[in-house]
């Protein structure tokens, strides 16, 4: 599927403010590919595919995940806003034609990341929450390191998510606590 095709139709299926934010995931992605040496092309699709999923209430992801036989554990179920990470890789493969597994990958796991990332599923759980549009408190921090430093952004995002969810009292998915780790262990010259 083209670019434009992908666009048009995710224009269709995600709220306005939603699909601006998309776009501007995917430039966010896009420029910092640009900055960390990955393709330029595959981030910005994983950005414009990073919510491919969120025009589906909780309950029509939960059954659409059902009928794609995506696994929703008991770590996802206790979580539903990251639910659409997970199926959205099915939606990706099947309404948008992608076969790219990095590609893929960086939309599972741009909601809870993971210990290993790679770059681009780095670039686009970033731009996620660094995308032009985002408000924030806490993002001009993010912005000023991004450029600099991607695990040290990640870190700092890192807290600020753990923050809010602990004010919330929400569960907080074991991938985000394994991504925590692996930053500090493979980091350790860095401050935290």
């Amino acid at each position: 599927m083209e670019l434009e095709e992908i666009k048009e139709k995710l224009k269709k299926t995600l709220k306005k403010k939603r699909y601006i934010h998309t776009l501007g995931v995917a430039d966010e992605a896009r420029r910092l590919a640009a900055i960390y040496g990955e393709d330029t092309d595959k981030a910005y699709l994983a950005g414009l595919l990073h919510d491919c999923a969120k025009g589906y209430s909780t309950d029509e992801q939960k059954e659409l995940a059902k009928k794609y036989g995506v696994e929703l554990d008991r770590d996802l179920l206790n979580s539903p806003p990251v639910i659409h990470g997970f199926l959205g890789v099915e939606i990706a493969r099947r309404d948008y034609g992608v076969k790219d597994e990095a590609v893929l990958n960086a939309v599972r796991y741009h909601t809870v990341g993971r210990a290993g990332m790679t770059m681009l599923e780095k670039i686009v759980y970033i731009a996620d929450l660094t995308e032009k549009n985002r408000s924030f408190e806490g993002v001009r921090e993010l912005r000023k390191t991004v450029d600099k430093d991607i695990d040290r952004t990640l870190i700092l995002c890192l807290k600020q998510q753990f923050a809010v969810q602990g004010k919330r009292e929400n569960t907080i998915h074991p991938n985000m606590v394994y991504m925590w780790n692996d930053l500090l262990i493979n980091n350790k010259d860095k401050e935290q």
